[in-house]
């Protein structure tokens, strides 16, 4: 199935899973008819789609199952975890169904797209805080359900959380990644680590450490400043040196006096979230007591305007592929390995980020060798990490 939405089927499609109740989608690919490309990464593409029968929109994120190191039935799994999903402000899917080489995940439109593509199109230095306190309650309230299911999303961060025109905020993964959420498992493969480095509580990082759902919190509190400025903390750095700086550094947070425009209760609110020990973080459900929270407007009231005026989602996403396109041609690539590494850049700068071994360790000598992150004072945190340790942990098998 290409980009143009053209659609290979398959006389032997498999369902996945299908909706509890109403709507009902079949698992026929001939009763989708794929319009606009309305998100895409590394190894997914999501699609506004009819679905022919009943002539309902809907979205269809088609994941490139060659490209996915998960084993088929797993990914399946997944995707029968979220049409059992049912709260209004996370995500789910009607049904799933393979076509040929590609897993067709069929989920509600959500008009608007993510908060991402909001601020990449006329919010670059962030939302007002009305605004922030509105997506991040309502988006608490989908971390808390999950959490009492006893699942971990493990992605939150502003590419995920999906805006419709009435202004409802709901949790979802339209990323390159066929997990929405698992239980405190790091998902490995034989050559790469699929995440948002950015985004991922040090626990994540580091080797020989567990987590659990309190990893969602200190996402959650990334994800507060990503939407206060328009971009998340280290995000100008690579992989590695992200990796590095989030055990090393200490948290980051909102600057009392460069960050003046924002209440004393949301900066608070924020340092609760990104503490380096896990135990200390508040859970959702605590965190939803916050007065920063019980203080935020319906986001009727203020999320429908900053939608007023704006192209339709597809129109933006278009937009935002040839803006990217354009700034990568005008890099200069005077070898293959440069323009493999600009590549891979532009996409993990589009959705989540999908890096290699080799890179990884590339990066980390350099930065081991020539450019060792700024160390800050911070005591809940160990002096001796080392980088070829975090490595070779996450990616322990030798590359063929």
């Amino acid at each position: 199935m290409g980009r143009n939405g053209s659609v290979k089927r398959s006389a032997s499609s498999s369902a996945a899973g299908a909706a509890a109740g109403p709507p009902s989608f079949s698992v026929n690919p001939a009763d989708y008819r794929l319009m606009e490309e309305v998100g895409y990464g590394a190894h997914a593409v999501v699609y506004r789609a009819i679905f022919l029968p009943t002539e309902d929109v809907v979205a269809v994120k088609c994941l490139d199952l060659d490209q996915l190191n998960n084993n088929i039935d797993e990914i399946q799994r997944e995707a029968q975890i979220m049409s059992l999903i049912d709260h209004p402000n996370v995500i789910r899917a009607y049904c799933s169904f393979v076509v040929e080489h590609s897993l067709w995940v069929i989920m509600p439109f959500m008009t608007e797209g993510s908060c991402l593509h909001l601020m990449k199109i006329s919010y670059q230095e962030g939302f007002d805080e009305p605004v922030i306190g509105s997506i991040l309650k309502e988006t608490l309230k989908a971390l808390e359900y999950l959490h009492r299911q006893g699942q971990i999303h493990r992605d939150v961060k502003a590419g995920n959380i999906l805006i419709d025109g009435a202004g409802v905020v709901k949790l979802g993964d339209f990323g390159v990644s066929a997990c929405m959420f698992d239980r405190g498992d790091r998902q490995r493969s034989r050559n790469t680590f699929v995440g948002t480095p950015c985004w991922m509580a040090p626990e994540v990082l580091q080797p020989g450490t567990g987590y659990n759902f309190k990893a969602d919190i200190w996402s959650f509190g990334i994800t507060a400043l990503e939407l206060a400025h328009g971009h998340a903390p280290f995000s100008k750095y690579p992989p590695m040196k992200v990796l590095l700086m989030t055990l090393q550094n200490a948290p980051p947070g909102l600057d009392y006096e460069r960050d003046r425009r924002f209440s004393k209760s949301f900066k608070e609110m924020v340092a609760m979230c990104l503490v380096k020990d896990q135990t200390k973080r508040p859970t959702a459900e605590k965190l939803l007591k916050h007065s920063f929270f019980k203080n935020a407007k319906p986001p009727e009231l203020t999320i429908k305007n900053i939608l007023s005026g704006l192209p339709p989602l597809w129109d933006r996403v278009k937009a935002l592929q040839l803006k990217d396109a354009a700034q990568l041609a005008l890099k200069k690539m005077p070898s293959s390995e440069q323009e493999a590494l600009s590549l891979s850049e532009y996409q993990r700068g589009v959705s989540a980020w999908n890096f290699d071994i080799e890179d990884l360790k590339a990066q980390a000598s350099l930065i081991h060798d020539d450019e060792p992150p700024e160390i800050k004072e911070d005591d809940d945190i160990p002096r001796n990490i080392e980088v070829e340790k975090i490595v070779d942990y996450f990616f322990p098998i030798e590359v063929i």
